[in-house]
C-alpha cells in the first residue's frame, strides 16, 4: 500500500504538487492520470524518496522508502527506462541490482525470460531500442517480486504485442493481491487495464475513483437514434416526457441511456427504428473534460486554430426542434 498525506512540492516560485492525499491500494490496478505538467512524475519521484517533499508525507506499507530494508524486495519501479549504465550487459545491470538487495542470482535470469530479453542478456543496453530498454526497466521493478509496483508510462516504445503484454502482466500481479499503479498518457490502454483512477492538475487533487464512477460523472450519456419518421419519432419522445435534439448525420439524441424504454415506446408505436444506440464517452473524453482548464501546455495545429471558432450554425430541423406543435416547450 502507498499512502500520501498532504503531500507538497516547490521549487522556487514553482508549485509542483499542491497537498495531495491519496492511498493506492492492494489487489487493483491504479491509474495516475493528470496533463503534462501536472505533477505525476514529481510524486512518484518523491514516493521512492528520490525527492524530498516541501510538506506532508509519503509512507510505502506504513514506511518511509529509506526506512526499507533492501527495497527492490517490498516496491519495484519504473521511472525512467534508460537509466542503466550503458557499458554494462543487461544480466550484469540486473546483476548489480540483486546483489545489493540480497536478491537470487537465479532471479536475474527468471526476469529476463518474463519479459523477453533472455536472447540479448550479454549484450549492452545502450544498444538497445526504446521498446526493449522499457522491458529492461520492467525487468528491473519485477527482480525482487515486489508487493508493490510503480510504472511510468510503461508501453512508451513497445509493440502491440508488447502493450497486450505488459497489461496483462499488471492485472495478473493485481489478482495476485499486489499494489499496483501505473501513470500513462495513453488513454485508451489506461481504460483496459486500470479499475481505479487517480486524477491530478496542477498538482492538485481531481478525482480518487474507480474506472465506471470516473467516466459516468465526467462525461455525457445519450441515446443515437436514427429513422425515416423524424417527425413521428420526435413527436413521440415528447409525448413521453423526453427531450430530443438534433445529432450528427441526421440523427437524433436524447439524453440519459434508457435505449430498451425507446425501443419499447418505437415497437408500441410501430416506428421503423434505423439506429438505436447507447453512446457512452471514453476515457479520454472524460479526462479531457475534467482536465480542460488544468492544462498547462497547449499546442496548436496553426494560425487558425487560435483564432476564436466560428459561432456554431443553428440546427438543421430549426429552432422549434423541442417544442411542441403549439410552439411551446
Amino acid at each position: 500500500m502507498i499512502e500520501l498525506r498532504g503531500l507538497t512540492k516547490r521549487y522556487g516560485e514553482k508549485l509542483a504538487v499542491d497537498g495531495l492525499s491519496f492511498t493506492v491500494r492492494p489487489g487493483i490496478v491504479t491509474g495516475f492520470l493528470g496533463p503534462n505538467g501536472a505533477g505525476k512524475s514529481t510524486t512518484m519521484r518523491m514516493i521512492l524518496g528520490l525527492d524530498a517533499p516541501t510538506r506532508g508525507d509519503v509512507r510505502i506499507d506504513g514506511k518511509h522508502y529509506a526506512q526499507l530494508q533492501e527495497p527492490l524486495n517490498h516496491i519495484g519501479a519504473l521511472l525512467e527506462a534508460k537509466g542503466v549504465h550503458g557499458g554494462r550487459t543487461a544480466r550484469n545491470h540486473l546483476l548489480c541490482l540483486a546483489q545489493s538487495n540480497g536478491i537470487p542470482e537465479r532471479r536475474v535470469g527468471e526476469v529476463l525470460e518474463m519479459v523477453g530479453l533472455t536472447a540479448v542478456a550479454r549484450k549492452r543496453p545502450k544498444g538497445f531500442s526504446l521498446g526493449m530498454g522499457q522491458r529492461l526497466g520492467i525487468a528491473a521493478a519485477l527482480l525482487g517480486d515486489p508487493d508493490i509496483l510503480m510504472f511510468d508510462e510503461p508501453v512508451n516504445g513497445l509493440d502491440p504485442e508488447g502493450i497486450h503484454w505488459i497489461r496483462t502482466l499488471m492485472q495478473h500481479l493485481a489478482r495476485e493481491g499486489r499494489t499496483v499503479f501505473v501513470s500513462s498518457h495513453l488513454m485508451s490502454e489506461m481504460a483496459l487495464t486500470a479499475e481505479h483512477l487517480v486524477v491530478i492538475g496542477q498538482g492538485k487533487l481531481l478525482a480518487d475513483t474507480s474506472m465506471s464512477r470516473f467516466i459516468e460523472e465526467n462525461s455525457r450519456t445519450y441515446v443515437r437514434i436514427r429513422t425515416p419518421e423524424p417527425e413521428r419519432m420526435r413527436d413521440m419522445l415528447i409525448a413521453e416526457g423526453l427531450r430530443p435534439s438534433p445529432g450528427e448525420d441526421g440523427a437524433m439524441e436524447v439524453e440519459g441511456d434508457d435505449a430498451a424504454r425507446i425501443g419499447e415506446l418505437c415497437a408500441a408505436e410501430r416506428l421503423v427504428l434505423h439506429e438505436l444506440s447507447p453512446q457512452r464517452a471514453s476515457l479520454e473524453e472524460a479526462f479531457m473534460r475534467l482536465t480542460a482548464e488544468t492544462v498547462e501546455y497547449h499546442a496548436h495545429t496553426g494560425p487558425e486554430a487560435v483564432a476564436a471558432e466560428p459561432a456554431s450554425p443553428a440546427p438543421a430541423w430549426g429552432a422549434d426542434w423541442n417544442r411542441g406543435k403549439d410552439g411551446k416547450g
